[in-house]
């Protein structure tokens, strides 16, 4: 687990604050001033997350590499994502400030490019997730979830990914009720942003709180029937986590400890560089 060497991690975490910008801005279109703000906030967002984040995945990884050589629980699985969604508040904590600042300079022009964007990401969408075959739908979602378990296990063989089948074969996941939630948060942030510059959101602090409620309202759908069908989702692929897990080998699971000791090792050299 040296610290020499540039792995994909490395890269990828030293390309991110460009990746970003550029990301956003197929999103919104970024005029001058806009750019110059933005890419000063993502820097001064990677500048923290280097210094005090990424420490702390590391010494997650360190637990996370114990625990990947026993069996598990759904329970467990679930603390697992938990962890995640934590990590991920703190983080956009950090952002929001700058978020909120940004937002209030976005034109009406900028709203109809965001709004043109969600249309092509929704065909894209469809593309990818919802194919009139039944059966080629299932074969693309067995494969994604065989390539994100087999990225830390390592090549599956026959007898598991039978499993894997036949479990998703159960899967409560309906890729149309998740389009249709995606394009409520779209026209919700549609909404907000339009909101914003007919009332005049004067402060950084409404447009802040504004932002906050988004975000809630992403993670927690104002709407029964999609919490519901979340909540039946994540208890399923809690339970299809520990399954996969468990019928894992000893050698799958020493080369799934392996692979986050390799991720321990690239996040706390980064976190090195930041402190030269």
């Amino acid at each position: 687990m040296g610290l020499t060497g540039c792995s994909a991690l490395r890269i990828g975490y030293g390309q991110a604050p460009d990746l970003i910008y550029w990301w956003l801005d197929g999103y919104v279109d970024f005029d001058g001033d806009q750019t110059t703000k933005v890419r000063e906030a993502i820097a001064q967002w990677f500048a923290w997350h280097r210094r005090t984040q990424l420490p702390e995945y590391a010494d997650v990884l360190v637990r996370a590499q114990k625990e990947v050589l026993a069996d598990t629980t759904p329970a467990r699985v679930c603390d697992w994502q938990r962890e995640v969604i934590k990590r991920a508040h703190t983080a956009y904590d950090r952002a929001e400030p700058a978020a909120a600042e940004i937002v209030l300079t976005i034109s009406p022009a900028q709203i109809t490019h965001l709004e043109k964007r969600y249309a092509k990401n929704n065909e894209e969408f469809r593309d990818e997730f919802l194919q009139a075959d039944p059966a080629q739908r299932a074969k693309k979602n067995l494969d994604r979830t065989l390539d994100r378990a087999e990225t830390l296990y390592g090549r599956l063989d026959d007898a598991q990914r039978n499993r894997i089948a036949e479990q998703l074969a159960r899967s409560p996941f309906d890729p149309e009720v998740w389009l249709a939630e995606r394009q409520q948060r779209q026209q919700d942030a549609l909404r907000l942003l339009r909101s914003m510059g007919a009332e005049g959101a004067t402060s950084r602090e409404q447009a802040a709180s504004a932002l906050r409620g988004y975000i809630d309202r992403i993670e927690h759908s104002p709407r029964d029937a999609y919490r519901r069908y979340a909540e039946r989702l994540t208890e399923f692929n809690c339970a299809l986590g520990a399954t996969l897990h468990n019928s894992t080998t000893a050698a799958q699971r020493r080369a799934a400890a392996k692979k986050l000791a390799t991720w321990e090792g690239d996040l706390r050299a980064i976190a090195a560089q930041g402190n030269r």
